[in-house]
């Protein structure tokens, strides 16, 4: 007799079959090795039972991963560290500010710019060799939200409105552009390409998504890291320290909250390992 199929439960609440296959593509983001990918893959496979959450399957693969080193951990938490960016979105806008920044933007965050009926508060500005994009940011604190067709039907607004009264002199406006952590609803995502709007989530568009930005550019939140508390990462993110990489250079944010020395260099490790320091 053939051994039944074992399901698993999405965040969505939505019954699928379970894919080590998948599975082990969400452990190589981790950067371990392939026999620690496969150690980890078979342990957590062994350990499944129907109907287990995709949540739980994490946890479990972190945890081991976190056992063999704390930076498999920390890259592969990525997701995870992106949602506990919030809850206001605030540091989210500022983290995709530094990924266009990274990409030869020069960015402005939470500006006021004048349409032709009213003014609107625009979350980033970046603008590159006479090209100028109008970001709106749509975080999303909980895993497994979406942004639906009334996201882009509202931005594509407010963006007509700005464009009407553009001054083309300081610059071509390129078609609005819309960046979440979540994910798009079909709808969403026909709107959007009717109306030529960039779309950039968690995974799309393929290759070129928000988790394939970070990777490229090694820009990695201060969440992500498994060696500080809570706590500390939001005394970090209220003092608008949202990349790893900040802390290279001001070190005394840790010194200010209080760190050993031993502690602070493990820390410092961790991120320069992050980001290819």
């Amino acid at each position: 007799m053939a051994k039944k199929k074992l399901h698993i439960t999405k965040y969505s609440g939505d019954v699928v079959p379970f894919s080590k296959e998948r599975l082990i593509e969400s452990l190589k983001r981790s950067d371990a090795d392939e026999a620690t990918i496969n150690e980890v893959a078979n342990k957590v496979e062994k350990e499944l039972y129907h109907g287990i959450s995709t949540k739980e399957i994490y946890n479990r693969a972190f945890a081991m991963l976190k056992a063999k080193k704390s930076y498999f951990a920390s890259k592969y938490k990525l997701k995870k560290a992106i949602f506990e960016l919030g809850p206001t979105g605030f540091p989210f806008e500022h983290f995709i500010s530094a990924i266009l920044t990274q990409s030869g933007y020069n960015c402005k965050v939470g500006e006021f710019l004048q349409g032709k009926c009213v003014q609107h508060e625009v979350d980033v500005v970046a603008v590159k060799n006479n090209q100028t994009i109008l970001a709106e940011c749509k975080f999303k604190s909980e895993l497994g939200g979406t942004c639906d067709v009334k996201i882009p039907l509202y931005i594509q607004a407010r963006y007509q409105d700005i464009k009407a009264r553009w001054d083309f002199k300081e610059g071509h406006l390129e078609p609005a552009w819309i960046v979440t952590n979540a994910r798009f609803t079909k709808d969403a995502h026909d709107y959007a390409e009717c109306e030529g709007i960039y779309l950039l989530s968690w995974d799309f568009p393929y290759g070129n998504a928000l988790r394939d930005r970070i990777d490229a550019l090694s820009l990695y939140p201060v969440t992500v890291s498994t060696l500080l508390t809570q706590r500390e990462k939001q005394f970090l993110l209220s003092r608008n320290v949202v990349l790893c990489k900040d802390l290279i250079n001001d070190k005394f944010y840790l010194d200010h909250l209080g760190i050993s020395e031993t502690r602070k260099q493990k820390i410092l490790n961790e991120i320069k390992l992050l980001c290819h320091v």
